[in-house]
């Protein structure tokens, strides 16, 4: 079983935590897209990552001396979005490490797909970003089939817990007998199911620490997943939609 998550856009170097144990698979495929990042003026970055001043200059002049190979991060604790904090990865325990070691991937435009840990340094690239790469008119075209093929077996349930943004990334690339399960945590509003990003990021931290922490392997057993602030609506949920509703929300 294959769990896919979502990069965050907050990012850290942190060197001590946890040592990096390689490289990215794709890290040849990531210099090329630096190499094209690196000739845009500061007004194309600017507007590719439509942010303010104060964040851009800092990021472009970070772009310009952007180092793959030193002050390495491994990726599952580089990133610190609602979800990383609510995963808490720092504190797992060695079994939930090995779990996500084996079974969690981290989606990126700029590295493609991610292991654990995998080193990695900070940027800002999100997979939708309009950016023309080595005759690609963007980023999905560019990383094509790659990352679906860094997830293993055809046959191999995929557990889709990233954001729309970074899984039709790979769903082009499903074979026919692939399980992809997408887990959607809502909210009932007026009856109609409604995702709030916020809690949505939250949630899937925790559904990824659940995962870990009772080593999940089979689909099956995700429908127990045990939060205070969730219930499990089978009446709601499909063979590859599994639907979680806040419970504080009623129609």
């Amino acid at each position: 079983m294959k769990i896919i998550i979502a990069p965050a856009k907050k990012m850290v170097v942190d060197t001590d935590t946890f040592p990096v144990a390689a490289l990215p698979t794709y890290l040849d495929q990531t210099r090329t897209v630096l190499a094209r990042f690196q000739q845009l003026t500061y007004d194309q970055a600017k507007q590719l990552w439509h942010c303010s001043d104060r964040l851009a200059r800092p990021n472009y002049d970070w772009l310009q001396k952007l180092d793959l190979t030193r002050h390495l991060t491994p990726a599952l604790l580089s990133y610190r979005g609602l979800q990383y904090q609510s995963m808490a990865p720092d504190l797992f325990t060695a079994p939930a490490l090995d779990y996500v070691r084996q079974n969690l991937r981290i989606l990126s435009g700029f590295y493609g797909i991610l292991r654990p840990f995998d080193g990695v340094v900070p940027y800002r690239l999100e997979m939708q970003a309009k950016l023309a790469v080595a005759g690609t008119p963007n980023l999905y075209a560019f990383w094509g089939e790659r990352l679906y093929q860094a997830l293993g077996k055809p046959t191999e349930p995929i557990i889709n817990l990233a954001s729309q943004e970074y899984a039709k990334a790979i769903t082009p690339y499903l074979t026919p007998q692939q399980p992809f399960i997408t887990v959607v945590f809502a909210s009932l509003v007026a009856g109609k199911l409604k995702t709030k990003a916020t809690l949505a990021k939250m949630a899937r931290g925790a559904m990824v620490r659940y995962l870990a922490e009772h080593q999940v392997t089979d689909p099956a057993q995700i429908a127990a997943f045990d939060h205070p602030d969730y219930r499990f609506a089978a009446d709601r949920s499909t063979s590859t939609r599994l639907v979680f509703i806040h419970r504080d929300v009623t129609p």
